[in-house]
């Protein structure tokens, strides 16, 4: 079960559920996928809206290994997500919107 106050968001993949998390190698891993120079430069892409399917993959895949799962960008993309696209773009935001939230 995925707990949000650990930043942590539920994935079913091939209708087996999963946990990520954008722990902070996640998100060094994210910069990695993205070619962003740093947080501030991954935050302002997606504030810019220039965020596309392989971005939301590229979240995903790096919230999944912060949550333990030993998958590839590759074996995501052969995988069923269930709820399809917009569920991924979901969870990708969601994923975004707890790594960088301000306790309250």
């Amino acid at each position: 079960m995925a707990n949000a106050m650990r930043g942590e968001v539920a994935l079913v993949l091939e209708g087996q559920p999963h946990v990520a998390r954008l722990t902070l190698g996640a998100l060094a891993e994210l910069e990695t996928y993205l070619g962003a120079a740093g947080l501030s430069a991954l935050v302002a892409r997606i504030d810019e809206g220039t965020f596309g399917s392989r971005d939301i993959l590229s979240v995903l895949v790096a919230g999944l290994r912060g949550g333990g799962w030993r998958g590839s960008a590759q074996d995501l993309m052969t995988v069923q997500i269930d709820g399809g696209p917009l569920e991924a773009a979901r969870v990708a935001a969601r994923l975004l919107a707890l790594a960088f939230r301000t306790p309250a």
